[in-house]
């Protein structure tokens, strides 16, 4: 099947997954989940070639992107019936009025209906966008990257599987059959076929949609994501978070890039944070460098989104300093303020512009399944018409229903 003809089945499911009753749709998510699980092996064994295949081309945090296990495939499974616990996001009415001359006007939401995601090397990305996008009643086009399409493909297969043994159309869930250039740009353009465009990886990838898709796109951001240590905060609190923000899993678009260091405490705490991250290559400013030892920041160091066990590390005058240096550099991701000063937290919330703002955690809760919503579509960074985790209610839009006996204007 070529992408043009995948697009046409797609939007013909389209005009159908809005009549399905969420009694439905949940019993088809289980029975999707249970047929994962049961392929489980299969779907191993072909993610262990595709890491034999990306060994060498990839960084060993990249690698740890692609690769799926008994622990990864549970989660999958997991995020997918928690979704299925979740209320139904359509057919909700936002708001009611009966207008003077007698018309009922009633607001409700809808399916957005064909949505097309174009990802990279996370082959888990796969149920979670598939899953979100048939219980909010949509068809998802998926297009994974060359790196994870065979793992891709064997869950795709698991969960059409699932659909058929439901007595459903398996046209709700599909896979662009190549990871081809070419089938990222025919996404981009299929006007007509392609109600949204969700881009979801690495600044390349997200800005070659923005700039080439004529289809609506949803931005979901890259994460340069900062951790500011402001001057009353804890120490042991705070190289805790900055140690669970960088290396629990760096290379996801939550782990924290930057760490900015009050400059009263960055005599005292500078030399622990290097102590606490012995894993972690340090690039540092002109501040820091004259406290400990690491390497110096380049140009670009405080810009990039690493995915990997290296940290920009800089000191700053106060809280306002933080807030000029992290507007300049944010992606408008996920940035947290580590404090005991009321006034300064305030000060710090109300002058981020980010779409999850920390006080005293780590970013890494920037998640869709840790924020409650099952799992994730992406994390979106602009502000219309979703930011942050986007789960299901982020998959809706609406629509006015205008009831009338014969009123003319």
């Amino acid at each position: 099947m070529t992408t043009k003809e995948m697009l046409i089945a797609a939007k013909n499911a389209s005009y159908k997954a809005p009549q399905l009753t969420s009694e439905i749709k949940n019993a088809a998510i289980y029975k999707m989940a249970e047929c994962i699980r049961k392929s489980s092996d299969e779907i191993l064994a072909v993610n262990v070639n595709d890491v034999k295949e990306a060994e060498g081309r990839l960084s060993a945090s990249m690698t740890d992107r692609l690769r799926l296990d008994e622990k990864r495939i549970k989660a999958m499974t997991d995020g997918m019936e928690a979704v299925a616990s979740l209320p139904d996001p359509v057919g909700v009415v936002l708001s009611e009025d009966t207008r003077p001359n007698g018309l009922k006007i009633t607001k409700k939401t809808v399916p957005l209906g064909v949505v097309a995601i174009i990802y990279e090397s996370r082959p888990n990305v796969t149920s979670d966008a598939a899953v979100l996008c048939f219980k909010s009643s949509n068809v998802c086009v998926l297009r994974s990257g060359r790196d994870c399409y065979n793992s891709a493909k064997a869950i795709v297969d698991a969960m059409r599987r699932g659909l058929v043994l439901s007595g459903l159309s398996p046209d709700f869930i599909n896979l662009v059959p190549d990871a081809s250039r070419q089938s990222a740009n025919e996404l981009m353009t299929a006007n007509g076929f392609v109600d949204v465009l969700i881009p979801r990886g690495g600044k390349g990838l997200i800005q070659s949609c923005l700039l080439n898709a004529t289809v609506p796109c949803i931005e979901t951001g890259t994460g340069i994501c900062h951790i500011y240590v402001e001057k009353t905060a804890d120490p042991d609190m705070a190289l805790d978070i900055i140690r669970n923000a960088k290396t629990s899993r760096p290379s996801v678009c939550n782990a924290a890039e930057v760490c900015l260091v009050d400059l009263a405490i960055a005599e005292k705490f500078l030399p622990r944070l290097r102590e606490k991250l012995p894993d972690v290559e340090l690039r540092l400013d002109e501040k820091a460098q004259k406290i400990i030892d690491g390497t110096p920041a380049g140009e670009l160091d405080f810009d990039t989104e690493f995915l990997d066990y290296i940290m920009a590390v800089g000191v700053v005058s106060g809280v306002d300093q933080a807030i000029e240096h992290i507007t300049k550099h944010s992606t408008h991701h996920s940035d947290a303020i580590i404090t005991r000063d009321e006034a300064a937290k305030e000060k710090f919330i109300n002058g981020i512009d980010s779409a999850a703002v920390y006080v005293n955690a780590s970013t890494r809760f920037t998640d869709g399944g840790e924020f409650g919503l099952g799992c994730e579509m992406g994390i979106s960074t602009q502000k219309l018409h979703a930011r942050g985790p986007m789960g299901l209610c982020e998959l809706v839009s609406y629509k006015y229903l205008i009831e009338g006996n014969g009123q003319i204007r």
